[in-house]
């Protein structure tokens, strides 16, 4: 496996607040977002998509990257905390016991709906993108990028400026 998702990445996964959006690209590059509920980290640390819709566009994007190692990523939010995982989808479980698993889960949690695929997106790169970290790293990376009205002038300066 590329990385391993920490337990407090797998514990944000897991809460029903938090928010997921699955991105993906169509055969021309094409960008779908939507959200996706029924993303999770599954027991060996691979992200688990369960798929609802078997002609829907995000499974057909999920088809066409797996066959082409094409990226997809996941956005999580909660509570003003967010992260963005990249991934490579690598399997695509149609039966068989882990389908099982999944989709007693989905009769459990979402009633009479029935299920796809359940896909494993293997993670390759997980990145705090809360507003606050990102802003102070990126003012670490590239100190002289502030707008002239943020730099303030010591007293020091103003004493020896007039």
């Amino acid at each position: 496996m590329a990385i391993r998702l920490s337990e407090e990445i797998k514990q944000f996964l897991d809460d029903p607040e938090t928010r997921k959006v699955l991105a993906t690209t169509d055969r021309e590059g094409n960008p779908h977002v939507v959200f996706k509920g029924s993303i999770r980290v599954n027991e060996d640390g691979y992200l688990e998509y369960l798929e609802l819709i078997e002609s829907s566009r995000t499974n057909r994007n999920m088809v066409n990257s797996i066959w082409f190692r094409k990226s997809v990523a996941v956005a999580v939010l909660n509570g003003g905390v967010s992260y963005q995982i990249k991934g490579i989808p690598y399997r695509s479980i149609i039966a068989g016991r882990e389908f099982e698993r999944a989709y007693q889960w989905t009769q459990e949690h979402l009633g009479g709906i029935d299920l796809s695929a359940v896909w494993l997106i293997e993670p390759t790169e997980i990145r705090e993108e809360s507003f606050e970290k990102r802003r102070l790293e990126e003012e670490e990376e590239h100190p002289i990028l502030k707008h002239l009205d943020r730099l303030t002038v010591t007293e020091n300066e103003t004493k020896y400026n007039k």
